[in-house]
């Protein structure tokens, strides 16, 4: 029983021509080696980003649902940064006339 499958893929030049270079510098054995390095990249990019959101927004989400006391309008969110970025520009041109 084969370990692989074949499949057909179509590559702008671009992207062809950058797996042909790898393949040619001995980098990677074939162009196939080249495209499951990709998919392996892009499965552990996927995993990152799946823990991201599960251990570091979730824990917020739930948070804020649990208090919705602490819920902001994102209007009044954006009009306090650009209240603080005013404060900080005008701190630093009185500053730099000093």
């Amino acid at each position: 029983m084969s370990t692989t499958e074949d499949r057909k893929v179509d590559l702008p030049p671009q992207y062809a021509g950058y797996v042909d270079r790898l393949v040619a510098d001995g980098l990677y054995g074939s162009a196939s080696d080249v495209v499951a390095a990709g998919l392996l990249a892009l499965q552990e990019r996927d995993a990152a980003v799946d823990a991201w959101l599960r251990d570091a927004v979730a824990p917020v989400y739930d948070a804020m649902e649990n208090a919705p006391e602490r819920r902001r309008p994102a209007q009044a969110a954006f009009d306090d940064v650009r209240a603080r970025h005013a404060e900080r520009l005008q701190a630093r041109l009185v500053k730099n006339r000093g």
